[in-house]
């Protein structure tokens, strides 16, 4: 019976709601029907599963006989909310893996394919060839896709019943298959149901993140001067950082040596204008070994929600190459942008959608605002006594961070276990350089060296084991305590360097702790200086420490918590503003497809030429054939087609770069847009048409196409966009503008 309390929450639908009773009477009904199970052949028990309490029972038989798991209860809980359409939360270490080899049993058994969504290849490949064995005693196939796999690796991965792959590359599939000319080439099938591994990570943390599909690749373009000459700049004098570090420009000092240095009126040149900003920005607001590494001649960005090199991802193409030029490396390609979408964008696609995490209440509001899904909190397996320290606070970082070496060093001489997640790859090798000093062996985790992460992560439970990782969010690996008495002596100990911007990350980070009853403990270090309060509480003064240099005061708690507060809807107003003006362009999205899909597959293209010139069309297929006619209108058609939708997405990047500045005018941007999307888009369908009849009439049988001036790129590459950190430069008039007359008002006060 539900709680007073459970019943207003799901009147109210609030976040963590989904009753589960039912869920809960199919587990406990599945159990009455294991006897009878265990006496069945695989064959039979296919058969078996005829309701929801028999596919439990048999699907957990399965899984016993094939991979030696059987599942709880709990996760068969789990697995009947995936099945019910739910992004379902379960702890780390519940076997969140298990249950959604379940449910996507499930689905593939009603005759529907799933694609399992997973955040990295590593873990697509893993969890298919683990689960493999499970899925064919059920008369089911699987298969997995990484970013090495060749197009017939891709297209029978992808015929499969179920498809392992990581959400990037099946949004590179759907954007090259947008630019197939020839059915037979085509690798994915119509989406059906999308089951998303670490769902807030790819469904609100990363649901803004567009993936790009780029032809006729060229070498970037900066200026090394530039970075050489921003590199003699000094903050507070040639340059200022807003407060919360994500804009930067030049003084007036910096300005007068900028022009002295180029022998020119610096503002007198646009071009040169956006080259000494993108080189400032590089030099100013981006960290190597935090937001980016380099390796093998290259940078690689890091993904600020996992620590870890965020694969094929890059900045826009002019602070890509800037950074290169800081770094002194070759500029990496660069070209014409063919078609994009976000990840948002690419799963809204899925008729069906449904994920599992281990933090999704925190985000439940979004999950339901952006994706209309509910939210269902599956219970442990076993209570959870984990003991969750309050933070200990310092005023200062060295403070912090001394306290934090004396701590590790203590707990070490314990034999205990202790893993310590750092906020990003620099602080992980300080600490890790700290550590050494005083005698220690930390294993150290980071974006440098992800490929061990799996091996790294399974030690970290061991009696006397010290663990450094960047992130632990979406990194795969139960921890499992050592067996020689480790859990005497507390379990494992996480340690946190500093608060993550977003709960959810702390909470992951804890969350590697405790797991199945395991006993452990949690605690997180944290100082006025770090990041999270001097961004988004800087006006903000932590009360005085104690004698210790640690502050005791309960405000400080509360402090912290508001700065996390202040990130936490910075961020989902992001992702709002990215959804607003996404939204029509995904609806023209689907039209623009729909049509490609009739010239495509069908006979559209032709029927349109013949239509719109009757006798071109006869004087042609007088000349060759109707056969070769129509699959040269199909060509032309969809060569067109192709490129005024590349224009179009041009002009909408254009217009929403610029249309912040009509909030001067007091207009509402995205209205503003809108009316100027809408319209674009009607003129795009009469220019195909325009362009494809120009071309119909001088077409000439006998020439190939891309002699006719219809050459399609020779090459496409893909790629994810960074979000760019420092805003338009709209954006940063604006809240120039806007601080200005907050700082007249205070004034006048």
């Amino acid at each position: 019976m539900a709680s007073l309390p459970q019943l207003i929450r799901r009147f109210l639908e609030k976040p963590g709601s989904v009753d589960l009773a039912r869920f809960q009477r199919v587990a406990v009904g599945a159990a009455e029907h294991e006897p009878r199970m265990r006496e069945l052949s695989f064959e039979e028990l296919r058969e078996a599963a005829l309701d929801e309490a028999t596919f439990c029972a048999a699907v957990r038989e399965v899984a016993h006989r094939t991979i030696g798991e059987r599942p709880y209860d709990v996760q068969l809980i789990g697995t009947l909310g995936l099945l019910a359409g739910h992004v379902v939360e379960m702890g780390t270490g519940e076997g969140k893996t298990l249950a959604g080899a379940l449910a996507a049993a499930g689905y593939a058994l009603r005759g529907q394919g799933v694609h399992t969504i997973s955040v990295n290849d590593y873990l697509a490949r893993r969890d298919a060839e683990w689960m493999e064995p499970f899925y064919t005693a059920l008369g089911l196939t699987v298969g997995w896709i990484s970013e090495t796999s060749t197009p017939e690796e891709r297209r029978a991965a992808y015929a499969k019943d179920i498809t392992y792959a990581a959400v990037s590359e099946i949004g590179f599939d759907l954007l090259r298959d947008r630019m197939r000319t020839d059915p037979a080439e085509l690798v994915q099938p119509v989406p059906q149901v999308a089951l998303v591994d670490e769902a807030d990570s790819v469904l609100v943390d990363e649901a803004r993140v567009p993936l790009v599909l780029a032809g006729a690749a060229d070498p970037g373009a900066a200026v090394p001067e530039m970075a050489a000459l921003v590199r003699r700049l000094s903050r507070g004098y040639h340059y200022e950082i807003d407060d919360e570090g994500r804009a930067v420009h030049l003084t007036a000092k910096g300005t007068d040596t900028v022009e002295k240095a180029l022998g020119i009126s610096l503002y007198d040149h646009a071009t040169t204008v956006t080259e000494v900003n993108l080189a400032l920005h590089a030099h100013a607001l981006l960290t190597r070994d935090v937001d980016y590494i380099v390796r093998d001649g290259r940078v690689h960005l890091i993904n600020a929600s996992r620590g870890r090199v965020a694969q094929l991802q890059r900045w826009p193409d002019g602070l890509q190459a800037a950074v290169e030029a800081k770094e002194k490396l070759s500029p990496s390609e660069t070209g014409e942008i063919l078609d994009s979408i976000t990840i948002q964008g690419l799963l809204t696609r899925y008729p069906t959608i449904c994920g599992m995490t281990g933090t999704a209440v925190a985000v439940g509001d979004n999950l339901r605002e952006f994706y209309d899904l509910k939210v269902a909190v599956v219970p442990p397996n076993k209570p959870c006594i984990r003991v969750d320290e309050p933070d200990r606070v310092y005023a200062t970082a060295i403070d912090k961070d001394i306290a934090l070496v004396e701590e590790i060093v203590a707990q070490h001489a314990t034999g205990r276990p202790i893993l310590i997640g750092t906020l990003d790859v620099a602080e992980s090798e300080e600490l890790d350089a700290h550590l050494r000093e005083r005698g220690l062996s930390p294993v150290v985790l980071n974006a440098k060296n992800d490929a061990e992460e799996a091996a790294i992560i399974a030690r970290a439970g061991e009696r006397g084991a010290i663990t450094v990782s960047t992130q632990m969010a979406g990194r795969g690996t139960d921890i499992r305590l050592g067996s020689d008495g480790v859990a005497d002596l507390g379990g494992l100990l996480v340690i946190g360097t500093g608060r993550h911007t977003s709960s959810r990350l702390d909470d992951q980070l804890r969350g590697r702790s405790g797991r199945q009853g395991d006993p452990g403990a949690s605690v997180f270090f944290v100082s006025g200086e770090d990041h999270l309060l001097t961004a988004y509480a800087p006006d903000e003064a932590l009360p005085a420490p104690g004698k210790d240099r640690r502050i005791l005061d309960t405000h400080a708690t509360y402090l912290i918590g508001h700065a996390q507060r202040v990130a936490e809807g910075v961020n989902v107003e992001i992702h709002r503003n990215t959804w607003r003006y996404t939204r029509v362009l995904e609806q023209q999205r689907r039209q623009i497809l729909e049509h490609r899909d009739k010239i495509l597959y069908g006979e559209a293209g032709a029927e349109a030429l013949a239509e719109a010139r009757p006798e071109r069309y006869a004087e042609l297929v007088a000349l060759s054939s109707e056969a070769e006619i129509a699959e040269a209108a199909r060509q032309i058609v969809l060569f067109h087609l192709d490129q005024c939708w590349t224009e179009h997405l041009g002009f909408l990047a254009d217009l929403r770069e610029g249309i912040h500045l009509r909030a001067l005018g007091r207009l509402n941007p995205i209205d503003e847009f809108n009316r100027e999307a809408i319209p674009a888009y009607r003129k795009l369908l009469q220019e195909i048409e325009r362009r494809s009849t120009s071309s119909f009439d001088t077409y000439a049988p006998d020439q190939p196409l891309s002699e006719q001036g219809l050459k399609r790129p020779t090459a496409t590459w893909t790629y994810l966009v960074s979000d760019n950190p420092f805003g338009s430069d709209w954006d940063r008039i604006l809240k120039r503008v806007s601080g200005a007359l907050k700082s007249n008002r205070r004034r006048k006060s």
